[in-house]
């Protein structure tokens, strides 16, 4: 089931609760299913309109928080030599690389809203999101990897190839 069709079936009220409850601290919740899907619904929507504003928009031009900058410079501090390209999640995931990314991850609450909330990162960014291309992160992570994809010229190649389609139909028709 399409995502605006899940959101249109529970209402506007229903929505509204929706909304209320994932801004509600994860303390305040157990293992609840329904809420994990409404996470999951919630990276979708969150990965579905990034990768269409790359498609639409040349990617050195974006500028996805207020505090690019400083995500930056902080993240090829923090990690000089990440093949940000094509992504190894064990260099996201595996136990030494979570001691690594806390602290960097760390220093931007309160700068970065929502900064450890749950996301959808392509592993390999010529692609698009698929279950084989895709890994579970947190927001800044996102976030500092995508700002550097962009400022590197790597998401170039995802709005170049839509950029060419959409050329290509312009004068088919």
């Amino acid at each position: 089931m399409d995502t605006v069709d899940v959101l249109a079936s529970l209402g506007v009220e229903g929505a509204t609760n929706a909304a209320h409850a994932l801004s509600l601290p994860a303390e305040a919740y157990g293992n609840d299913a329904q809420l994990e899907v409404m996470w999951a619904m919630k990276a979708y929507n969150h990965a579905e309109i990034y990768f269409n504003l790359i498609s639409s928009v040349d990617p050195k031009l974006l500028k996805l928080t207020k505090s690019d900058d400083q995500i930056y410079t902080k993240f090829r501090e923090a990690f000089p030599d990440l093949n940000i390209q094509v992504l190894d999640p064990e260099l996201l995931k595996s136990a030494e690389a979570k001691e690594k990314w806390r602290p960097f991850c760390n220093q931007f609450d309160g700068v970065v809203e929502d900064f450890n909330y749950g996301t959808l990162l392509r592993i390999d960014c010529q692609k698009d999101y698929t279950e084989e291309n895709t890994v579970f992160a947190t927001r800044i992570q996102f976030y500092a990897i995508e700002i550097a994809r962009n400022r590197e010229g790597y998401n170039e190649v995802v709005y170049n190839t839509n950029s060419k389609a959409k050329e290509q139909k312009k004068h088919a028709c």
